[in-house]
């Protein structure tokens, strides 16, 4: 762990530094950009390739994609609990994003003409599953349950499979559940080059969603242009703002939680109203630290991407935290305090106020999207929500009245801009 006081000189300087470590290092821009040229030229011939090399999964093109009998055998092979926690988990998705959709509108406009947009699901789409290692089941629920409330008529999985191409039955099982079985068991950046290219066993899709490691994320980068992308959620980050009313034992678990994802590259963030809050939370992570199974890939993220920060106020957490623009936001704060930041602080993913609020909660079962800006996108990026599986067309009708009042406005503008077949083809009507 390191810390950083806020009121250092050089303060800003070192977070900004920090917060730099977690950007994409050329060699691996490099390494995707060959592996989606390839993909690019030699289609399912390349992503076979890829997946033998990266995932040890020999698959000849015909068997990238998933039987809907083996879907459904997985779905019916998996234990009650398991069901039930997936059954639960999809109705507080259901119940929350459904809010979410945009509907249709229209009225009239100053000028008596007839305005409006009109939203449309998009026609084909793509999800990115992480798995492997850690198969991301609850990634299913949080990014094709939106796109099934958005009406998207295609919607296509991929997901890596283990060496003997199998993939973990809790994933199949979750898409059985929505309905989807358009599933490809491939993963890594030759899964995004074929979402977005398109090979003959892979019909190429309008827009890609989903989190992924760092590579996932960058391929991600690359093909947008070529197609949509929902944003850029990469290495997992959570920041923890505590004060005196923070529970030690429930932040350390917290924090240890987020850096068992294990690839290195998370960031995991502390910012407290004091040395000793820091120091007891510290002290709960390594007594906690020997208990969890992945302990070993826990403990080199805490080593590298563990950055405490000790400020003097709320205010400079908040102002810590809208730089950062952390993926998960947990506020460990007396609650009068914990309304405050939630006022002040615009940049967070998401946001978990108290201390019976673990992220967990929000990762599986909460209702809003885990599929959240990391790597500071939080400025500018929001967390994944039904009305990006939607496009908007903007509508609008004037008649003989209403384009009469329009004209002098348009010819005003014609002239300003010296665009006189503009002017004129408004003119024409008024005639």
């Amino acid at each position: 762990m390191r810390t950083l006081v806020a009121s250092d000189k050089n303060f800003s300087e070192n977070l900004a530094a920090f917060c730099q470590g977690s950007s994409v290092p050329p060699e691996i821009k490099t390494a995707v950009a060959g592996i989606l040229a390839d993909v690019k030229q030699r289609g399912d011939e390349a992503v076979s390739h890829y997946a033998a090399k990266f995932d040890g999964a020999k698959l000849r093109a015909k068997e990238f994609r998933i039987k809907p009998a083996d879907i459904a055998a997985a779905a019916a092979g998996l234990p009650a609990a398991e069901r039930r926690a997936l059954v639960a988990a999809h109705a507080s998705i259901v119940s929350f994003n459904r809010r979410g959709l945009v509907k249709n509108w229209t009225s009239k406009n100053p000028q008596g003409g007839m305005v409006g947009e009109k939203f449309d699901p998009i026609r084909r789409v793509g999800i990115y599953v992480p798995g492997g290692q850690v198969p991301l089941v609850s990634t299913v629920l949080m990014t094709v349950t939106l796109a099934r409330i958005a009406g998207c008529p295609e919607i296509a999985v991929c997901t890596p499979s283990n060496p003997q191409g199998k993939v973990a039955d809790g994933l199949l099982a979750a898409l059985h559940l929505i309905g989807v079985d358009e599933i490809y068991r491939i993963g890594g950046v030759q899964a995004i080059g074929a979402m977005a290219y398109g090979t003959s066993m892979i019909p190429a899709v309008d827009k890609i969603y989903g989190p992924g490691n760092a590579y996932v994320c960058e391929a991600k980068r690359q093909v947008f242009g070529t197609v949509g992308v929902d944003s850029l959620p990469g290495p997992s980050e959570v920041m923890i703002i505590a004060d005196e009313s923070a529970r030690p034992d429930f932040a350390a678990a917290d924090l240890l939680a987020q850096a068992e994802h294990g690839s290195g590259r998370e960031r995991i963030y502390l910012v407290a109203t004091s040395a000793a809050v820091i120091g007891k939370i510290a002290a709960e992570v390594q007594a906690q630290l020997p208990s969890i199974s992945r302990s070993e890939k826990t403990a080199r993220v805490l080593s590298e991407g563990w950055l405490a920060v000790q400020v003097g106020t709320l205010a400079q957490a908040a102002e810590v935290a809208n730089y950062v623009a952390p993926e998960h936001l947990e506020l460990l704060v007396k609650e009068s305090s914990a309304k405050r930041l939630t006022k002040e602080i615009t940049t967070a993913g998401a946001i978990m106020l108290g201390n019976f609020t673990p992220t967990a909660l929000g990762d599986f079962t909460a209702g809003p999207s885990h599929v959240l800006p990391t790597g500071r996108a939080g400025r500018f990026f929001s967390g994944l929500r039904v009305a990006d599986f939607q496009r908007r067309t903007s509508l609008i009708r004037y008649d003989r009245a209403s384009v009469k009042r329009g004209a002098p406005v348009v010819a005003a503008f014609a002239a300003m801009e010296r665009l006189d077949a503009h002017g004129r083809s408004v003119q024409i009507r008024t005639r």
